[in-house]
């Protein structure tokens, strides 16, 4: 799967996040949150399509007060109204990466999980993976079907 991001992704995205402000800055989107009460804020850039490597692909982007998280590869993301978060994922063949963005201006990074994970019994793990599982198993709709096909062969 590829991602293809637009204007509506990022105006989605702004507001299921409640964000103060959307905007296209010559090459990304720039989505900022401001969470007055906790005294925090962090900006997301989504770069639709931009050289990594010998490649191009989808790069997100967070910044906050002390930290700059990146996301390469990004090949879709889930909105949840519920949660009022955005789970970006970036997926290989065995394994997963997401960058989940929650309203009040905070953020959870989960790199080179097994996609496995995401579909196990949680009450099976530990709770240091349990936590990962759960948050990541949003995505699991929108991944591709190489998970699918390679448990059948």
């Amino acid at each position: 799967m590829s991602a293809n991001f637009d204007k509506s992704d990022a105006d989605k995205i702004g507001a299921v996040l409640a964000a103060e402000s959307v905007s296209f800055e010559t090459d990304h989107y720039r989505i900022k949150l401001v969470n007055e009460e906790d005294r925090r804020s962090l900006v997301l850039q989504v770069y639709p399509e931009v050289t990594l490597g010998k490649s191009r692909g989808m790069l997100v982007v967070v910044y906050t007060g002390n930290s700059h998280l990146q996301l390469h590869n990004c090949t879709g993301y889930v909105v949840s109204d519920e949660l009022r978060e955005v789970t970006f994922v970036s997926e290989k063949p065995e394994q997963l990466s997401g960058l989940v963005v929650e309203r009040g201006a905070s953020c959870s990074l989960y790199g080179g999980m097994n996609r496995e994970l995401i579909s196990s019994d949680f009450t099976q793990l530990g709770v240091e993976a349990m936590l990962s599982g759960v948050a990541m198993s949003l995505v699991e709709d929108i991944l591709s079907a190489e998970e699918d096909s390679a448990e059948q062969g």
